[in-house]
């Protein structure tokens, strides 16, 4: 642990946007995996949890999550698939 000041509040708000971070990166794998599902099931609401899918794409690629090359192509994958 730091003794300097605002290197304990740097560690203290690391763990903040960590934490922050692996629940829009976890919720984001959740919709492109049930995306997925349902596009192979050729679910009725394939097209409501597909956008949801790019939306949270867009989103982790937006906050530097992932990459931008690596959101286009998972949605490419997915559209593919529709």
């Amino acid at each position: 642990m730091p003794n300097i000041k605002s290197a304990i509040k740097r560690v203290k708000t690391a763990e903040k946007a960590k934490n922050a971070n692996i629940s829009v990166k976890t919720a984001m794998r959740s919709a492109v995996k049930k995306a997925e599902t349902a596009l192979t099931a050729k679910d009725e609401n394939a097209t409501v949890l597909l956008s949801a899918a790019v939306k949270s794409l867009d989103k982790a690629a937006s906050k530097g999550l992932i990459h931008k090359n690596a959101a286009a192509r998972t949605k490419a994958r997915l559209m593919k698939k529709a």
